[in-house]
């Protein structure tokens, strides 16, 4: 308790102190910064397709036909240096990723996750920015990176409709349709603000998996299944905003419902099932947020109240049974208040002081047929300072995290190993512009991973047979971090990294094999080390054509560009004791315009087989996918009409053998996929309804959004 109270004190003390300065004048140095943030917005109008920042990567997907076709799941994937699977969670450039929406953590994790992403459509999603050096001011718990999905538009001063829709079509066995609408309105007047986005997303697919023993060069197989899912998903997120003055009161609260079920057909030695699975489940989360304004537009001020309650049900049956294999369900409530402050401090050429501080609760518990299984608490205090400023050439940011955990619970057999521990984890930056448009940068930051609550669930939420089972770990132990990177970024686009995570106490997965029954659970090894390098670099067609020289004395908008991107990864696991290969990853993305301003983009993306991913080797790429996409404006560009064909050539499956077993683990989905999409301004009866190409409004990046971040 004495912790709770030193951490809550120092930083009321902080953000008192930091509120006691006289607000600077106008002088060289807040110039320079307002500068820098009109910059900022300048890239925004621009919406290029990837942007490269000095801790961040940001990928427009509102304006890319090839990543917003499908789910929000589908465009992730096709994200160069992204990794998201079953087996190794959701990486990018070797880093887990801990997944926001609109600067909130999701609180969700692995098939939870994977479920709610595959229900969302991608044309209802802005951008999405993966945050790769998250500083003090986000939770320590961000593990080694932060993928925040923001979906937030401004309100014009009038209503504006949008309505999106996306139809495709999979025929591999049998055809298969996957349909999703969706629908923004918005509008402002002089009292308040509102945003209204509400749809639905319709799933049908099928998924192969084979499970063969290969003990002493043999083959025998363990089990072979063949699902027929289909997933519905609504949601409805909605938000209001009010001018209280100089000040502004921001309401949001988004509703999401799924309700998925799956027929399975499975054999294996002496045995044939025939099962039906169904699983469902709510998601609410409501936020209050107070943002106190200043005279001096880059002095901040905010109060961010956020409740978020997840609850989750899944029932397993067989064939011709009334009574279920499998009953579980489990709810997690998540309650926080923090309060977020910044002050510009004259320093050196310019500086700025970011302080705040941070309560969570989370509660979850499971339940087995109705018996609850699993009580399990959390409580999290933490504060932070971070220090930022530039001189000459170069940009310097220190900070440090203070964090106080509480963690306790219980099984229905046994009580959990509690966690009460505090930790402070500093984090610094440094960064070298050679010019506006090329920058050096070297980042060093400590984090940490606390056990996400599916992982930790005892019961399984999966589908199981005689020769399967899913288990989760109650007792799994958080995860330490320091991660390392250098990078060198040239006009947004280009760059060439490497960075180094090495992890204490690392959460994977762990298939383990047992008397010819495969177990699938998590734990803990004691470390691991990931080594990632990467490059990315833009290629203009036109450099083939014009040379060199005229390419670079073009100001060319994205839109209208014929180029190349090309990327390029190496990722490579270091585990003790274990002997593991390093794998390559490539993605190929070219954008080519047709006659009559029709787009077209083509994008590839391999991974080279054999390498390790904690403990499993890919014996098949773990993608390997070939994707069109050809898109043209209509209707004074109201009108946006998309074809594509995902997986064109059939090429994507998965194939892994795992640590310390002879089993060799298969999957195919049907991935090969045509169809449609349409994205339609509604015209208003306003002579002004014209969409502003910026997102963000004239004066600083996160001014006027409804959805606050």
């Amino acid at each position: 308790m004495k912790k709770v109270h030193f951490i809550i004190l120092l930083s009321l003390i902080c953000i008192t102190g930091s509120m006691a300065q006289t607000t600077p004048e106008k002088t060289p140095e807040t110039e320079t910064e307002k500068t820098t943030e009109l910059k900022e917005v300048t890239i925004v109008k621009t919406k290029k397709a990837v942007e490269q920042k000095a801790d961040r990567t940001i990928f427009n997907f509102s304006d890319q036909p090839s990543l917003n076709t499908g789910s929000v799941l589908e465009g992730i994937k096709k994200l160069p240096g992204l990794i998201a699977s079953d087996i190794a969670g959701m990486m990018f450039q070797g880093k887990q990723l801990d997944v926001f929406m609109d600067g909130r953590p999701l609180n969700i994790s692995t098939n939870e996750l994977n479920a709610f992403l595959e229900g969302m459509p991608a044309n209802a999603i802005e951008k999405i920015e993966i945050i790769t050096q998250p500083g003090a001011e986000f939770p320590a718990t961000s593990g080694g990176a932060i993928l925040n999905i923001i979906t937030n538009k401004n309100a014009k001063n009038y209503l504006s409709a949008t309505y999106t829709n996306s139809t495709s079509v999979t025929s591999y066995d049998d055809v298969r349709w996957r349909v999703n609408n969706s629908v923004l309105l918005s509008a402002k007047n002089k009292y308040f603000g509102w945003q209204l986005n509400l749809g639905q997303n319709y799933r049908e697919n099928a998924l192969w998996t084979s499970l063969k023993n290969e003990e002493n060069g043999g083959s025998a197989l363990l089990t072979a299944t063949e699902a027929d899912r289909v997933g519905r998903n609504n949601f409805i997120k909605s938000a209001l905003t009010f001018d209280i003055g100089k000040d502004r009161l921001l309401l949001n609260y988004d509703l999401t419902h799924n309700n998925n079920n799956s027929q399975t057909l499975s054999n294996g030695p002496g045995f044939t099932t025939d099962d039906a699975s169904m699983s469902g489940g709510f998601r609410h989360d409501a936020v209050v947020t107070y943002q106190k304004k200043f005279d001096n537009a880059a002095k901040k001020l905010e109060f961010r109240f956020n409740y978020n309650r997840n609850s989750n049900e899944f029932q397993l049956e067989p064939a011709g049974s009334t009574t279920p294999l499998l009953d579980n369900a489990s709810q997690q409530e998540v309650l926080n208040a923090k309060v977020d402050f910044s002050q510009p401090i004259k320093f050196s050429d310019e500086g700025k002081l970011n302080v705040g501080a941070l309560y969570e609760e989370l509660m979850f518990d499971a339940s087995n047929r109705g018996v609850t299984n699993l009580d399990y608490k959390r409580k999290t205090t933490s504060t932070y300072v971070e220090f930022q400023t530039k001189f000459d050439k170069f940009n310097f940011i220190l900070g440090g995290r203070a964090e106080d955990y509480n963690i306790s619970g219980n099984t229905d057999v046994a009580k959990l190993v509690e966690f009460d521990q505090f930790r402070f984890f500093p984090n610094a930056s440094a960064q070298y512009n050679f010019s506006n448009a090329i920058n050096f940068n070297m980042n060093y930051n400590k984090k940490i991973t606390l056990p996400s609550t599916s992982a930790l669930n005892p019961n399984n939420t999966n589908y199981q047979n005689p020769n399967v089972e899913y288990s989760g770990n109650p007792n799994l132990q958080p995860a330490i971090f320091d991660n390392y990177e250098v990078k060198l970024s040239a006009f947004d686009y280009a760059f060439i990294s490497y960075n180094m995570s090495v992890a204490n106490n690392q959460v994977i997965n762990r298939v383990l094999l047992t008397n010819n029954r495969v177990v699938n659970t998590n734990e803990n090894i004691p470390e691991v080390k990931i080594h990632n390098f990467n490059v990315g670099m833009p290629i203009p067609y036109m450099l083939f054509t014009k040379g060199l020289a005229e390419t670079m004395k073009m100001n060319v908008n994205p839109d209208t560009m014929n180029f190349l991107y090309v990327y390029a990864g190496y990722q490579y696991h270091q585990i003790p004791k274990v002997e593991t290969n390093g794998f390559w990853m490539f993605n190929f993305m070219s954008q080519i315009v047709l006659p009559k301003k029709v787009k077209f983009v083509a994008n590839y993306t391999y991974f080279i087989p054999r390498g390790n991913i904690f403990y499993f080797v890919a014996v098949e790429p773990l993608r390997n996918s070939l994707d069109l996409t050809f898109s043209r404006k209509f209707l004074k560009d109201q009108l946006t009409v998309t074809l594509f064909a995902d997986d064109i050539l059939d090429t994507n499956r998965n194939a892994f053998n795992a640590f310390e077993t002879p089993l060799l683990i298969r999957s195919k989905q049907d991935t090969q996929r045509f169809g449609f999409s349409l994205n339609y301004k509604i015209p208003t009866k306003n002579k002004l309804a014209k969409e502003n190409p910026s997102l963000l409004n004239n004066e600083k990046k996160e001014e006027g959004s409804l959805i606050n971040q």
